[in-house]
Formats: C-alpha cells, structure tokens, sequence
C-alpha cells in the first residue's frame, strides 16, 4: 500500500470501513522518508467467514507483548487478555470498552495491525488455544492460577484470534517497523500524518462554571490576569446555549446578549473562546427542520442524531457552526457524549439504529465521534483557519485531527495510563484537573496536565477557580480557604512551567506532524527490548529527550525506573546514576528528567502565547550540550547548538514572530 504497509483482503469487506471513509489521505512524503522493509512481517492470515462473521488468526511469538487497542484507561500491556472494540463511556471493567477504542495494535516485534472494521470486533490475544489431542499422566499435583497461567502464555508461542462480527470479510494492514516506534510512525503517516496545533491550542485552558453570563466570564477572565495565571482559552459550558441536553446551539441571550461583543472583549484581552455542545439537536434549534431528514430513526435526549456518515447531514450541521458561531470569532468547541454509555444512565442510541446513508448503529458508534470531528474542522479548513478543541470519542486514523481526548471521570492514576496508552493507537488525552481532594492532589493533577496534549482546568461546576476553594458548596457561596494565595501561587508557577515549554512542546508536535513520532509516548515504544519498561504504565515520554513520571497525592515514595542511556535532573542537572531509584512523595517539582547533554528551549512566562515573552527564550545547557535542538519549519525552524562554551542559533527561513534567544544557562555541572 506504501512503503512497509501491506493490506491481506479477505472475502467480501463491508463498504463502511475506517479506511474506506477516511476524509485525510495518507501522508505519503513521510512514508517515503522512513527506511525501506523489504517483507511484510506476518504471514497472510488464517481465515475463516461464517454466519457469525470473519475470523482471523495471526501469529504471536514467544516473549512477544502488545499494546494499543485505543485509549485504554485499566490496562497497558494486553497480551493474554480479551480486547472487545466496542465504544462506551467510563467502562467499569477491563474489557477493552473505551471512549476511543481503536482495532490497532503494535508488538515488540516491531509491526502493527490494523483490522479495518467499524464493528465490535473482538480479539483475543494469546490466551485462547487449540484443544489438547494427547493424553497425559499427571506426575505431581498443580494447581494453577489465573495469574501463572497468564505468565505462561506469554512465554509460549501462540496467537491473536480475532472475530470481526456481522461482516463478510475484512481488510487487514500490517505496519512494519523494524522497530515498535517505527511501526507507530507508519501508522500515524498512514492516519495523515500526527496534528500540529496553533500555538494558542498548546498553552493553558480554563473552562467556566456552566451557569455564568457573559459579564461573569469576564470578570473571570481579568482575574486571572489579574493573579497572573497564563491562559489562552476560556471555555464556555452548556449554559451558553438556549437549550442543552439536548441542544439548539443558539445563544442565550439573557445571559449573552451580544455574543459577538462577548468574543471581542475575550480576544483584546487574549483569550480565545470555545464552547461546549452534544450533536443531539433539540426540535427548537434552528437547524432541527433541515436535519430530521439527515438524520437518525432513534432519538437521543429527545433530540435527532445527525448521521455525520451523509454530506447533507454534515453540511446542515456544519454549516450552521460555520455561519453562527466561527464566523462570529469562536476557535474550537468540546464535543461532548459523541460516544455512548450502558454504565452511566444508559444514554445514546441502540446498535440496532438506522442511518440515512445506511449504516447501523453499531457501524454509527465507531465513527461518530470522528465524522462529528470531520463536520466542525471543515468549516475551519474551509476558512483557513485553525483549530484546536476537545471530544470524548475518537478512533482508527484520528493523528491528524485537531481534537484531544477528554473525561472528568477517572481517577489521577488512569489519567496517567490514558496519556501513556494514547500514543499507540494516533490519539492525544488530556488530564484534566476538575477538582481535587487535598492542595496536594490539586498540584500532582496540576503538574500532569502541564505535561499533556492540553492543559486545561474544568471548573464547569465550580464559580472560583479551584484553588481559592475546593469545596464545591463553599466555592459557590465565594467562600475562599484559609492561606489560599499560597496555593494559587504554587499553581501559578505550575502553569507558568507549561508557558516555559511551549517552544519545546511546539516542535514535538512538528515531528509528530512530518514524521509521525507521538509526542506523549510509553518508554516500551522507543525500547521495546527491555523487560524492565514492558509495564511501566506511569512514566513517559515527551518528544526526543524528556521523561515524566508523575506524583501521585498521599503516596509516599515514587519509584522510577529509566530507559537506557544517559540521564539528568532536569530540575539540578545531576547525573542519575541508577537504572531504578525512589523518589520522596513529598518532593516539590514532578520528577522530570532529560537526555544527558541536551539544550532546551526555555520561554518567559507571559499571559497568553500571543504575548511578547512566549518569543523570548533561554537556553539550558545540560552537561556538555552535544545534543542539539531543532524544531522543524512548521514549529518555527530554531535550531540550537552548543560547542566549546558558546550557543548557536539559527532560524532559517521567514518568520512572523522570530524567536530572541536571551541567555543560555548551565544547570548542573
């Protein structure tokens, strides 16, 4: 199909597949860059087509671990477990149920695999075996375990049975690698290559108490000015609009009564606006009569589901967006509860639905949440403008869209292996800071998000920022905690750290863009053939030369373990010497490390990213600075260098807003 990527076609595959509706084409100049393979990793695959479906089987070597399978928030490594691809909100076991669940996984032999249906394909990975045909004689007595047996398997050769449901037959992609990380790359060129967000989308985000009025918000706004809390985006939730649950997308004019007025005063002062929605459109909303012919046979919050499948259900809907609200000088929107819930109320449209363009709702759950992605980037494409926004649901071939994942469900903990899991399968997670139990769970949460796709406080049910108050009822009543500034200060500094990083940030996302290297990523994708990462599902990494390994509130210690190589503090600039050390809970700054002899980029810290000081940089100098820095031309074009105690910088090519290089600075030896 394009360099190392094979597809095996197998009986009859249905017309509405991830790859036969994709609205990106491949990223082919990435592709063609990467080194040639010159056979495809696995063997065509056994098959079998029933009234059931089409089953498949594919080979799994001895010691070979997987991962991936979309955003997986109870689990990382899923060899011997069963993966089921079905869409569901806040999944209350580990059965694969994902907000974004993706049938993509990735070995550490170094290949991918992408079975290309939208149906709840099932796969079991290494635990399901041929029947024993030969007797034996028990010698001793054994009783085994769950667990044992799980070890077993992994250590025996076996294979990945997988059972697509309801569909003649199945397109399957192998990626190769040679290695894990380049099997990801192919698949994200594959997707359209990785997203590269607007600057502005990379800095901090404070979304509203959902009952606010314009007048509120901003005075919200000039507060956080005024304490100096960075931020480049306010978000406005359901309160916005006339009618949510389900919704009319029209401004409530007792509390906007000039909305465009609303958006201009935010952007003199550099905030960019975005607002929540659900695709569910309420029979008052003014688009609802041009709709009901686009849209679905079962209602959801007694409002139509517009099958985005259809050009005219995406023009009805996309247009309104495009004329009533971009034009009006909105950035992006959060697109809320486009996946499905039989865990929490039991919300969303059956499997047995029908659509329009003729597909179930089986079919319509998979890629709802993407073609309602498609629907709204369109009009800002259309404009030339760019976007960044949130959703709750994604899956196959997502890298290059301009949407994170969200949820204010989880645990910090599942946050963590979220973000960890996301860079497998072409998606980005943010863990968002809603609330928190203690100051010291509101700083760990705090210092994780910083170091995600998108940093973002949800205070949607809270009036006062969080730390002024993390009572609920008290924050409502505008009852501050005692020796609150203390705490604002610490995540001030928080949220200055990520203002700090943008530069470095920025050219992550630029290899993501050109080269398709996830930005966030688990340790196990860059070293595949180290045992001692093959679980760790609390640490990455970010871009080329930094690792994180959060803090978790009431835990004592924080062990660490380190890939290979060379590493520092990234904090003191000591050397670690260890492969494994303990880290106190009660330290300051989240331990964050760096590649030895790197230079980082290091912006001022100013209100927003538009301002003067996000351009001015320092450098850090670590160890003796061979490890140069350059970001591709999409992010800027700086390169960094460091030689014989002296700094050198380029910036080839035109630049709007050139960066100014400052300082450089040693840290540590």
């Amino acid at each position: 199909m394009a360099p190392g990527i094979w597809k095996a076609t197998i009986g009859a595959p249905e017309a509405a597949t991830p790859v036969r509706s994709r609205r990106v084409p491949p990223a082919l100049q990435g592709l063609g860059s990467l080194a040639a393979i010159a056979h495809c990793p696995l063997p065509i695959p056994e098959f079998r087509i029933t009234q059931r479906g089409t089953e498949l089987n594919l080979p799994l070597a001895e010691g070979e671990l997987m991962y991936g399978f979309g955003l997986q928030l109870l689990s990382f490594q899923q060899r011997s477990k069963k993966r089921t691809i079905r869409v569901n909100a806040d999944p209350k076991v580990d059965s694969g149920d994902s907000h974004a669940p993706v049938p993509f996984y990735v070995t550490t032999r170094g290949y991918g695999v992408l079975i290309d249906t939208f149906r709840q394909a099932t796969f079991y990975c290494g635990e399901a075996h041929p029947k024993p045909t030969q007797a034996e004689s028990a010698s001793s007595l054994e009783v085994n375990t769950p667990q044992r047996m799980r070890v077993r398997d992994r250590d025996l050769q076996g294979s990945v049975r997988i059972e697509a449901p309801r569909c003649a037959g199945l397109d399957v992609y192998v990626f190769g690698g040679p290695t894990m990380l380049e099997a990801v790359q192919r698949y994200n060129l594959f997707s359209g290559g990785g997203v590269l967000p607007p600057e502005w989308g990379l800095g901090f985000w404070y979304r509203a108490e959902m009952h606010l009025n314009g007048d509120e918000v901003l005075k919200l706004a000039e507060s956080l000015r005024a304490d100096a809390i960075p931020c480049d985006v306010l978000g406005l939730e359901p309160g916005w609009q006339t009618h949510a649950y389900s919704c009319t997308f029209a401004w409530d004019r007792h509390r906007f009564p000039e909305p465009s007025s609303f958006i201009q005063q935010a952007a003199s002062e550099g905030f960019r606006v975005n607002l929540w929605e659900h695709a569910f459109t309420h029979p008052a909303s003014p688009i609802f009569a041009e709709l009901v012919p686009f849209a679905g046979d079962i209602a959801v919050w007694d409002g139509l589901v517009p099958d985005f499948a259809a050009e005219g259900g995406r023009r009805v809907f996309g247009g309104y967006h495009g004329r009533e609200l971009i034009d009006r000088g909105i950035s992006g929107f959060k697109l809320d509860e486009c996946d499905n819930s039989d865990f929490t109320e039991g919300w969303s449209f059956p499997d047995n639905s029908r659509f329009p363009s003729g597909i179930d709702g089986e079919q319509m759950h998979a890629q709802f949440g993407l073609r309602y992605q498609d629907t709204i980037w369109d009009e800002f494409r259309k404009r030339g403008t760019q976007t960044y926004g949130l959703v709750r649901s994604s899956g196959a071939l997502a890298a290059p869209y301009p949407f994170v994942l969200y949820s204010d469900l989880y645990d910090h903990r599942q946050f963590v292996r979220a973000l960890v899991n996301s860079g497998f399968s072409g998606l980005l997670w943010c863990p968002e800071v809603r609330d928190a139990s203690s100051a010291e769970d509101l700083v760990r949460r705090l210092q994780t998000v910083v170091l995600s796709p998108l940093a973002m406080v949800n205070a949607w049910y809270i009036r006062n920022p969080p730390w002024k108050q993390m009572d609920r009822d008290k924050n409502n009543r505008n009852e501050f905690s005692e020796g609150w500034e203390a705490l604002q200060a610490r995540c001030q500094e928080i949220i200055g750290m990520r203002m700090q990083l943008l530069p470095y940030l920025r050219g992550a996302f630029a290899r993501y863009r050109a080269e398709g290297v996830p930005p966030f990523r688990a340790l196990v994708m860059d070293f595949p053939d180290d045992p001692s990462l093959a679980a760790v599902d609390d640490q990455y990494l970010i871009g080329d030369r930094l690792m994180a390994a959060p803090l978790f509130a009431g835990e004592a210690v924080r062990n660490i373990v380190f890939p290979p190589g060379q590493w520092q503090d990234f904090w003191t600039g000591a050397m670690v010497t260890e492969r494994k050390i303990t880290v106190q809970g009660s330290t300051r700054n989240i331990p964050l490390y760096i590649k030895a002899g790197s230079l980082m980029p290091w912006a001022e810290v100013g209100p927003h990213t538009g301002a003067a000081e996000a351009r001015r940089l320092s450098v850090r100098v670590y160890g003796d600075g061979h490890r140069r820095w350059s970001a591709p031309h999409a992010a800027g074009g700086l390169q960094l260098a460091w030689q014989e105690g002296k700094g050198g910088v380029q910036q080839p090519g035109s630049q709007k807003r050139p960066f100014v290089v400052t300082g450089w600075e040693r840290i540590g030896s």
